[in-house]
């Protein structure tokens, strides 16, 4: 209840306060799990990919958000569960995985935090993991506009936010190639940062010079 009340009101907000527009809604998998993986510039990102992206989302959240005394509540109610960044957190790869394998939509964002500088920073192999532990297909999302809400008077110039969505593919090791994970999250990657500016792209602006295969 408290997610679809919760993406009732973003919706709100996004109408009345922003020029917001999604792209290649077509590409979201009306059933069946997915992975859904993107850029990172603030807070609100989750919130809105939740309340555009026609699926539940469930989110993987830093652990620190659950001890906040504002955001705590919120990414409870949210149905968002912790990792641990920078360790080799089982039991958060295993609440992945189970949501992955129920069917479900699991939302993560691989560079492990927000964008400071708005380009796309080297990710984690975390969500390449979770990718090929669960065998599910990955969706890259690209999100601008959202590192202009730096306070809730950062609406009032109704800033311009768009959502890139693409098409989903499977991370897989190629024939005869040993494959490891650093590997499988750039070729992830450079499917989120080809969505994105060119001068948006950061660590993957080589590799998304052209559609990644």
């Amino acid at each position: 209840m408290f997610y679809r009340f919760a993406c009732l009101v973003v919706l709100v907000i996004l109408r009345l306060f922003t020029r917001c527009k999604v792209e290649g809604l077509e590409n979201v998998p009306v059933s069946g799990p997915f992975l859904l993986v993107s850029n990172h510039l603030n807070m609100a990102d989750a919130p809105i990919f939740g309340t555009l992206i026609p699926r539940h989302i469930v989110f993987m959240a830093k652990e620190e958000s659950f001890r906040h005394p504002l955001m705590g509540p919120l990414v409870r109610w949210y149905g968002a569960f912790p990792v641990r960044r920078g360790q080799a957190d089982r039991q958060a790869l295993r609440s992945a995985e189970s949501v992955l394998r129920m069917g479900g939509v699991l939302g993560m964002f691989p560079e492990g935090t927000r964008s400071t500088t708005g380009h796309v920073a080297k990710a984690f192999p975390g969500a390449a993991m979770v990718a090929v532990m669960a065998s599910a297909p990955v969706l890259p999302v690209a999100i601008t506009g959202t590192e202009l809400l730096k306070s809730p008077l950062s609406l009032l110039s109704r800033p311009e936010i768009t959502l890139r969505v693409g098409k989903p593919f499977t991370l897989q090791r190629r024939q005869g190639e040993k494959t490891d994970l650093a590997t499988l999250t750039d070729r992830m990657m450079a499917r989120v940062a080809v969505m994105l500016p060119e001068e948006r792209r950061g660590y993957y602006a080589a590799m998304a010079s052209g559609e990644p295969d």
